[in-house]
């Protein structure tokens, strides 16, 4: 789906609990990031989410970290992940991003985690800034919809409290 294909979304909501997210940011491109979570902030604010957030180095460490997470005591009822890979002149960026949508991917269904995967992929940084502004278009408000999805389906099988 194209970001212009994207649904106007009202305010989220989501039955139960506020829910626990942790925000895993990759701020490589520092304001393209943080304008995708600030994004996500809002909806994150209309279900009253409690959240974390960590950073890591880039955008390849993002399936690391959420392993790390996974792996830890800790509990969350989701995760949200942001980050940015804007094209090269090499093959580097096809091997970076396919090793991310991958990982992330296993771990999602390995271990059944709600997530919502806000990595913009694009061939230049206007396309970038274009889809982390403050209108219907961030890409990091799209992530927090899919996360409060993923969490609502969980908690609708059982799955999550």
């Amino acid at each position: 789906m194209s970001t212009l294909d994207s649904p106007e979304r009202g305010a989220a909501t989501l039955a139960g609990p506020s829910p626990r997210i942790l925000v895993i940011a990759a701020p490589y491109y520092r304001d393209v990031v943080d304008g995708m979570r600030h994004g996500a902030e809002r909806v994150l604010a209309d279900v009253a989410a409690t959240s974390e957030a960590v950073e890591v180095a880039g955008a390849y460490e993002l399936p690391a970290a959420l392993a790390m997470a996974l792996a830890s005591p800790r509990r969350w009822d989701g995760f949200l992940l942001l980050g940015c890979v804007v094209r090269g002149e090499t093959d580097h960026y096809t091997f970076i991003c396919d090793a991310i949508c991958h990982g992330v991917m296993d771990l999602s269904t390995k271990h059944a985690a709600a997530i919502g995967f806000g990595l913009l992929t694009v061939d230049t940084l206007a396309q970038a800034e274009a889809r982390s502004r403050d209108d219907r278009m961030n890409k990091g408000a799209e992530a927090a919809h899919a996360v409060l999805g993923q969490i609502a389906l969980a908690r609708g099988w059982g799955l999550a409290g």
